[in-house]
């Protein structure tokens, strides 16, 4: 029993170490265009589309990444933050037709809603 225990200490303790290896909590472009999707559900994108968005979400993502590389302090790159993801979202929009842009906005807005109530 002893040895079960000690076993699955050691699972969990490597997986947290391999859980903080990742992005930090960051999506992949291909996570973004997935929740795109699913907050677009009943429209769907074309295959031009997605790929349009593949692009501006891989740029965004390395954009990001380069940022958080040479500024470390969260507080001094938070201004360059939001404008880079101010600039994605115009691209996106720019990509989305009319009722997918303001299905995705309705799905944000409401994501945003249940965020700062408390999931409530």
């Amino acid at each position: 029993m002893k040895k079960l225990f000690l076993m699955c200490a050691f699972v969990m303790g490597v997986s947290a170490v391999s859980f903080a290896q990742g992005r930090g909590g960051q999506r992949t472009p291909e996570q973004q265009l997935a929740q795109v999707k699913t907050m677009i559900a009943p429209l769907t994108l074309t295959d031009d589309q997605a790929a349009k968005l593949t692009v501006v979400y891989t740029a965004s993502s390395k954009s990001m990444d380069s940022l958080r590389a040479a500024v470390p302090d969260r507080a001094t790159r938070q201004p360059v933050q939001t404008s880079i993801q101010t600039a994605t979202a115009a691209k996106v929009n720019a990509i989305l037709t009319l009722e997918q842009s303001a299905a995705l906005k309705k799905a944000q807005d409401a994501r945003r809603a249940q965020m700062q109530g408390g999931g409530n």
